[in-house]
Formats: C-alpha cells, structure tokens, sequence
C-alpha cells in the first residue's frame, strides 16, 4: 500500500478504498460537548448549504471544531482520542500494522486498547509485543532495512517541524501573546483595577503601543474609545464572571438560571420528548416484530403440536424454525467474514431467532425424550388388533424421531426394545399361570372326590343325545374351570393371532422388513440427510435379531415342554411375593400383565399358601396340566384343543426363517410335539381305565323307549367308547395339523410302540368293563339292590333281574355294541383287530356263560331239588300195579317253570327259549341224578311211574327240546332199562299203547295250567 493511500483512508476515515456501504460512524453527530444536538430540519439545511462535492460529507470543515489528527477517534465517554485507528507499519512494510495483526487473527478492531499498543502514535506503545507480534517472523536484514526507514521517518519529520516553526515563529509569538492578554482579561474581571498616575494627554494617545497592546486594549474595553472609561470602577457583578475560584470560575452568574430553565424545559417538554423517543422505538420494534411475527409463533406452534401429538405439523413446525435458525446464522456469518457490522434489524432478527431456537431445541429435546421413553417401554399390540394401530403408532413414531434427527438410530432401540419385552413377557406369563395352575390343581386335590352318582351321571352324557352339548366338556364347573385355565395360559403362549408367539412372529415380520429395507423407503431421511444412516441395520444387528428371534422360540419351547413333562411345581410363592425390582434397561411394559392382575381366586394369606396334594397314588398327581378327578371326556375335549395349539405353533415356529435353519431347534420343535403328546395321551389313558372301571355304575336300569328287553347301559357304554376313541385319535395323530403342508415337518407320525399302548389298553377297558358288569349284576338282583336307586327312572314293567340284565347286555355286546367299538377304533387308528376280536368273543363268550349261569342256576338247582326230593322219596314208588297219575313232584317243578316263563316273558323276552330249554335239560338231567340215586331195582310199575313222569315233562316242554335233552333223555331211559329185569321190560312194551292213552288224558287235563309252554301258532292274513 503507498502513502497516498494511506493518506486517502486516514483523511476519510475508512478501511478501505472501496467500501461497500456507508460508513456507520459517518451517521452519528461529532460535535463538541458544549454544542446542542441538531434536529433533522437543521440537518437538511445545512447539507443543502454545503459544498455539492461527492467528497464533501467525508471532509472536514475548517470551522469545525474537530480533531485536526486524521484517522483519529473519540473513545467511549466521547473523549478525543488522538491515536488513529490504522496507521502505516513504522519499519516500512507495505501493509498497515492492523492488516497485518488482522491476518494473524489478532482481534485489535475490537480491543481498542490492545491495538493502541501495536500503534506508534500511542503512548501505550510496546516495542517488544509489536516486534514479536507484527515481524515475528522478520529476518536480521529486514529488522535492519526497517530501522533505516524509521531513522529516515523520524529525521524526515524533526525536519519538517523545524522549518514549520521557524516559518511560523512571529505568529506563534502573537498567538501566545493574544492567549495570554485574554486569559488574563478572563481572570481579572470584576476587580478593582490598579491606580495608575495621570500622564499628559499626548501621552495617552501615544501611538507607539505595539500591536498586541493596542489589540488587548480593544478587547478589553479599558481603551479611550471604550463605552467606560479609564476611571470607571467596574460594577460589582461582574466579579461573578472572573474566571476565579469564588466565581466558580465565570459560571455562577448562569449556574442557577441554567438550572432552573432546565427544571422547567424537562417539566414541559420531557414527557413530548419521551413520548416521542419512545414511540419511535416502539413503532421500530412494531416493525421488527411484524416482519418476524412467523420466528415468534413458532415456540407455540411446535407446543401445541407436541400437545395434539400432531406429529406431522410438528415436523412442519420443527423445519420452519430450523429455516430461521439457519437464515440468521447465515447473516451472522457473513458480518463475521465480511466484517461488516450488523444493523439493527439484523440484531434483532438474530437475537430473537436464538432466543427462539432455544426454546424449540428445548421443547423438541423433551420430546425426544418422551418418544425415546415409549419406544423402549413398548406393549406391541397383538397381531390380531384391527388395523395394528398401535404398530403404527411406533412407525410414527420412529418416523417423527428421523424426521427431527437423533444420533442413535431409533429402529434399532424399538427392536431390541421389543425383543427385551418380549423375553421378560415370555417367562413372567408362564411362570404366572404355571403357578396359577397349580394352585387350582391343589384346591381340586385336596377336597372331596365327587360322588359315584355324581361322576358317572357325567359319564352317561354322550349317550344321552337330549342333554349333550359338543361345545361343553362333561365335568364338575371347578374341573371345567381349571382345564379353561390350562387351555387359556397355552393359547397365551402358543396362539398365533393374540398369543405371545404371534408377537414373536410379528417381531420377526417387523425385523425382517427392516432388514430387507422395505419399511425404510416411506420413513424419512431427516435434516440434510441426516437420518439417513439409520436406515440400514448393521450385518450385526441382522445377526443379533436373528439370534434373539431363535432364542424366543426357544424360552417358548422350553416353557411348553417343561409344563406338560415337568410333574406339578412345589413353590408357589411367586403369587404372595414381591414384584422384582426393574432395572433401568427394563422397560416397565415387560412386567407382563398377570402380576398386576389380582384374581380373587389367587388371593390367599402368605403365611397359608395352598396344602400340596395329598399322595394317594392318582395317576394324575404326576401331571401338572390335569385337574384331579377329571374324567376322560372333559380330558379328550381339552387336550385335543390343547395339541392342536401346540402343533400349529410348532408349525408356524418351523416356519420362521431363523428357525428353520437351525436343524437343533426343529429336532427340539419335534421333540415337543412328540412329548406333549405322549404326556397327554398317558394322562388320558390312565383317566380311561379309570372310568372304565367305574363304568359298571353308569347302569340305571332305565330302559330305551325302542328297545324294552334292555337298559340304556350298552348305549352309554358305546357312545363313551366312540367319544374317547375318536378324541384319543385327534389327540394321538393332530390331524388338524399334520394334514397341513407345513405340519409334517414337525408333527411326526405317533411311534408304534404308542400304538400298541393305545390297543392294549383299548382292550383293557373292554375287558375292564364287563367285567365290572357282571360283578355288577351278581350283586345286583334287582334296582333296588343296586346303588343307583336314587338316580334310577321308575320302570314301566316288572323289575329286571340284574343277572338277567348283564345276560342280555352281555349278549348285546357280543353281537352289537363290540363289533362297532372294534370297527370304530380300526378305522381311527389303522390297526386290524382280527385277532384281538377273537380274543374279545372268546371273553364275552366265557362272560355270557357266566352270566347266563349266574341267572339260570338258580332255577336249574331248584328244579333239581325238587326232581331229586320226589323221585327218592319212597312215596314215590305206585302202589298199584298199573299207575294212572303224576307224581306231585312233577307240577311242582313244572309249576316253578310256569313262573320262570311269565317272569322271562315279561322281563327278559329274548332269553325265554334259551332259559326255558337250558332248564330242560337240567330237569333231564335230574331226572337222571335221581333215579340213578335210587338203590333198588325199578319194577314193572315203578318203570312205568317213571316213564309218565318223564315222558309228560318232555311231552310239555317239546318246544324247547335240544339235542342235549333228547340225548340225555335217552340216558335217563338207559338207565331205567338197566335197573330192570327182563320180564318187567316186556311188560313194559306191551303197557306202552296204554301209558301214551293216560299221558294224552294228563295232557288234556293240564292244558290250562301249562298252555304257556305251546307253541304259539303264526295267525296269517
């Protein structure tokens, strides 16, 4: 830079010599402190006076009373600063020294003081911090060159000023003098002035006075041609304009009307000028505020918003206010490099969008918080809610939080967020209903068993088509409550849609969307494209939600498992102890609901939890999912529920991208479903023999309305055999499920040893069964000998005998009921049972014959007694030599047959021919017994009394002859012809014509009395 520039830009005060807009210091007023400010009228009419020249507003008047210095300054309290505000570097560089300390980034523009100490022209000046400062890096030579320079300067300059005094040295003499004559004037006015001695006139008006004299004599007044004269005191009041210390120094005479004039100006005119100013400030910071009325509604908006959860108008908001942080920043940094200085409304507009930003970074952070907060204590709603609001809700969520720009990545903590819930959620739901299980499991063990008549009552319920319903499980309401419970606490776990694996599912639907990016294109970047990181999960993220989905099916898995192959838990206490502490990283939402929940049927004092059952060796005190005394139906309608949600969420676990290739965890899958299903179908088993063994009670004796020679017992028997079959089926091979596409993968086939457990006690309870009912009927003579009478619907015939009943039941059985249960189980289960149907005509053979036995044996021992009584009787032997006349023996016995008949007849129809003939030959078989107990030989009249009583018992029960009563009667006639002589068996030949006259006379005159035992002739038309 040359010294003409240097001089332009200290003369007109700039920084440089093409400025971009008006100097502000040119603005403001640079009058003295004794001058009055101007208004603006005076102000236009004094630039209308001044000089046209484009310069003429930088240049200074040489009225003006103005710092003479170029480039000086006044400082803050309006003191003149004679220190120039740039100034050429003293060693001769070609910048000035504030352009150099500037490039260095030494803030001397804003520290006036520091800067003074880096100009020479201050007193402040520092030779060591300007050397090591502004020629820090300056070599020897150029230090030396910069001396030489400064030397010149300072020679150049004494030589300038030595020839400007000397120049000017007879002035600088009058102008001291003049300086002098006026302060003393100043100083001596209002004192008596000195005597002075008369002198000649020509004296007085001697002209040889000097100009000076002559020049103070003229201001001072004390001159001939002053007003006064010489003598003239001077009157006393001006002693207060004597520039002395009593007259304050010339200011008392106007110190006190000043004072008072101003009382009076700032009574009148301060309000105006107050008013006036104040408007002024109001109408400009009306101004501003209407030009940046958008910057303060936005702090309410984006509350308001925040407050409607309006996400989307606060995400509009947000942007708006960013704009204006931005837009003043802008500003700021371009004064900042330009250094320009700000304006006014520049300021403002700059303060108020901080103090805005401020409070919306404020507001927005809190909300980041909150949406933080409920990300993290999620309560992801079950994928069966209508239109998963509360998932998007979350992806709004998520949504806002990219949308504002966060550092951490808000997907991610949902994720992993929502797999923490779902573990915790996991294990508290099952250890809580495991326990609330077990609880009611206990209540049911430890009171009363039901009553027989209560407990079969139930079991008559699938036979009974009037009161069945297929929807209801045929138990006690405490049973039926305890299995709703079981099958609820699994489909909690296991369900699909509402169930915790249908979260799992959903979690992994969710997981894997973000995954493959599908999610991401309709969430936004955020600011600048800050959000954009966040879109993609990291390869170990992907890795983490795939070990996490895999590790909830397998707490899943396990749970299941362990309730259904665990026997019963002993602590209990999880429902009367404390809740556990949650930590910090445990969203409250994983506490899962049951612990809040306070059932009234779970609510015992601590210090008496519930007895554990009672050991009395029941099947079912080793399975913690079967409630005590259940029966086999309530347990093939649940159960078959209860396998069906554990194959289909078996399936779907299998069907999990994770899962399904991990060849461990579908071996495990499958062997869940193997076990539960094993468990289920012994539990069921056992309950089966159980009731089968009860079964024999179910008999009541009540008779079907479409068959009248039996009970309803075969009924109640078939359709219980048929319902647990076909329930034990659904159990044993989920068809539901295994006939899915996606179900043989983890549904394999039942083993063939589980098979074989199923036939063999198929068997049993057959076996088991009529068994019991033929004990049954033994003891059971009539209803009114059984335990049912109370249960029992009065007959409308005469009593059944029991043994009577079990015959004819057995009988059905055998030919009915049997055959069908047999076909039913083959076709349920593919298994022939050729064999073992053999095996079972064979048992109810043997049981037919008992029970047949049990009922006819009686009467055939009677008979006998009564056969075997008369024949040994000596009475019995005729007393003539042709007998003429029965034996009373012989209406006795056949009397008795007579009862049995109508007995049968009105009872038991079908067994009428097979009792009456089985009779038969028991009578003919007495016959036999008896004679042979006769020691003597038969004469001729005896052979004949013998062959009457023989022949007309055979003559009257010829309906029922068999080819074992022909037989044995050929025997009784054997023996009589053995126990003869020769002579009385030819008599007896020729006596033949006459007896078959008197049996056909007997006949005859017995037709009323045995006319039962005729054959019923077929009337046709």
């Amino acid at each position: 830079m040359t010294s003409d520039e240097h001089t332009l830009l200290n003369h007109y005060n700039i920084t440089s010599l093409y400025p971009t807009a008006w100097p502000t210091e040119k603005d403001e007023s640079d009058a003295s402190d004794d001058e009055q400010p101007v208004n603006k009228s005076q102000i236009t009419r004094l630039a209308h006076q001044r000089s046209n020249s484009r310069y003429s507003v930088l240049a200074r008047s040489t009225s003006d009373r103005r710092s003479l210095v170029p480039g000086s300054e006044k400082t803050g309290d309006g003191v003149e600063n004679l220190v120039q505000k740039d100034e050429p570097d003293p060693l001769g560089s070609p910048d000035s020294v504030v352009r150099i300390l500037r490039h260095k980034g030494i803030p001397v523009e804003e520290d006036q003081r520091l800067r003074n100490r880096f100009l020479l022209s201050s007193t402040t000046f520092s030779p060591t911090l300007y050397l090591s400062q502004v020629h820090a890096n300056a070599s020897t030579q150029s230090l030396l060159q910069g001396l030489d320079f400064l030397s010149k300067s300072i020679d150049q300059k004494s030589a300038s000023l030595k020839v400007l005094v000397e120049s000017n040295f007879e002035r600088f003499v009058r102008a001291k003098t003049t300086i002098d004559n006026v302060y003393a004037e100043m100083r001596n006015q209002g004192l008596e002035p000195p005597i002075i001695p008369q002198r000649s006139r020509t004296h007085s008006h001697s002209r040889i006075t000097s100009k000076g004299s002559a020049h103070f004599r003229n201001i001072s007044g004390q001159g001939p041609f002053s007003p006064r004269g010489v003598d003239k005191p001077l009157p006393s009041d001006k002693k207060k304009h004597a520039l002395c210390k009593e007259s304050e120094y010339g200011v008392q005479g106007i110190k006190a009307p000043l004072s008072e004039v101003a009382v009076k100006a700032e009574e009148i005119w301060g309000p105006a000028l107050g008013g006036q100013e104040q408007e002024e400030t109001l109408r400009l910071a009306m101004a501003s505020i209407e030009q940046s009325k958008g910057v303060f509604q936005v702090d309410t908006a984006i509350a308001s918003c925040i407050k409607r959860k309006d996400y989307g108008s606060l995400v509009e908001e947000y942007t708006r206010a960013r704009q204006y942080a931005l837009e003043a920043r802008a500003i700021a940094n371009i004064a900042s490099s330009g250094r320009n200085p700000l304006t006014d409304s520049q300021l403002f507009q700059i303060v108020i969008t901080g103090r805005m930003w401020s409070g919306v970074e404020t507001q927005v952070e809190d909300f980041k918080r909150d949406i933080w907060k409920k990300l993290t204590d999620v309560e992801a709603p079950p994928p069966s809610s209508p239109a998963r609001h509360g998932a998007d809700e979350h992806m709004a969520l998520i949504s806002v939080l990219l949308e504002l720009g966060v550092e951490e990545s808000p997907i991610w903590l949902w994720l992993s967020s929502r797999y923490d819930h779902l573990k915790n959620k996991i294990t508290a739901s099952f250890e809580r209903s495991r326990v609330e299980i077990e609880i009611l499991r206990r209540r049911l063990a430890n009171a009363d068993p039901p009553p027989v008549t209560v407990a079969v009552a139930r079991l008559r319920v699938p036979g009974d088509s009037a009161s069945h319903d297929k929807t209801q499980a045929p138990d006690s309401s405490s049973i039926v409550e305890l299995w709703d419970l079981v099958h609820g606490s699994v489909n909690n776990l296991l369900s699909t849609s509402g169930g915790l694996l249908g979260e799992v599912v959903d979690f992994w639907e969710e997981s894997q969307s973000f995954m493959d990016g599908q999610i991401q294109t309709t969430l936004p970047i955020g600011p600048d494209g800050q959000s954009r990181k966040h879109h993609r999960l990291s390869t170990d993220g992907v890795k983490d939600l795939q070990n996490g989905v895999v590790e909830l099916i397998e707490i899943l898995r396990q749970s299941i498992f362990a309730f259904f192959v665990d026997p019963p838990i002993d602590d209990v206490s999880m429902l009367y102890s404390p809740l556990p502490p949650t930590t910090p990283s445990t969203p409250k939402s994983a506490i899962f609901a049951p612990y809040a929940h306070q059932d009234s049927r779970f609510k015992f004092d601590a210090s008496n939890p519930p007895p554990p059952s009672p050991k009395r060796g029941e099947a079912w005190e080793d399975f913690a999912f079967w409630p005590p005394y259940a029966n086999t139906l309530s347990g093939v309608y649940y159960l078959e529920k209860v396998l069906n949600l554990v194959g289909s969420a078996a399936t779907a676990m299998a069907g999990l991208k994770p899962v399904s290739s991990s060849r461990n965890l579908m071996t495990s899958l499958k062997s869940l479903v193997a076990g539960t299903r094993e468990r289920c179908t012994k539990a069921l088993i056992a309950a089966w023999i159980r009731d089968t063994e009860m079964f024999h009670f179910v008999e009541d004796w009540v008779r079907p309305g479409d068959r009248r020679d039996i009970t309803k017992m075969p009924t109640y028997f078939l359709a219980f055999e048929n319902t647990v079959l076909s329930g034990l089926q659904r159990i044993v091979y989920i068809p539901e499920v295994a006939n899915r596409s996606s179900g043989t993968d983890v549904v394999t086939p039942p083993p063939a040893e589980m098979l074989k457990e199923v036939r063999r006690f198929f068997e049993k309870t057959l076996y088991t069964a009529l068994s019991d009912m033929v004990r049954y009927s033994e003891i059971s003579r009539s209803p009114k000998d059984s335990q049912l009478t109370d249960n029992a619907v009065p007959l409308s015939q005469p009593a059944l005998d029991g043994t009577a009943g079990g015959t004819l039941e057995n009988r059905l059985f055998r030919v009915e009921i049997a055959p069908k249960i047999v076909t039913h189980f083959e076709t349920n289960f593919s298994y022939n049972l050729s064999n073992e149907a053999k095996t079972i005509n064979t048992v109810l053979s043997q049981i037919d014959d008992k029970l047949f036995e049990a009922y006819a044996g009686p009467f055939a021992r009677n008979l006998n007694s009564i056969i075997h009584t008369g024949i040994t009787s000596p009475a019995w032997v005729p007393t003539t030599d042709r007998p003429t006349e029965l034996r009373p023996y012989v209406y006795e016995a056949l009397l008795l047959l007579v009862n049995i008949h109508t007995e049968i007849t009105t009872t038991a129809p079908p067994l009428l021919a097979r009792v009456i003939s089985f009779l038969f030959e028991q009578i003919v078989l007495a016959f036999l017994s008896a004679f042979r107990a006769r020691t003597e030989r038969y004469s001729l009249a005896a052979l004949m009394q013998a062959t009457l009583d023989v022949e007309f018992v055979a003559s009257i029960l010829s309906q029922y002859t068999t080819a074992k009563a022909s037989e044995l009667q050929s025997q009784v006639y054997q023996g009589l012809d053995q126990r003869t002589d020769n002579s009385a068996r030819m008599r007896l030949q020729n006596e033949l014509p006459e007896m078959r006259a008197i049996l056909k006379k007997l006949r005859e005159g017995t037709r009323g009395e045995f006319v039962c035992f005729k054959k019923q002739r077929v009337t046709k038309g």
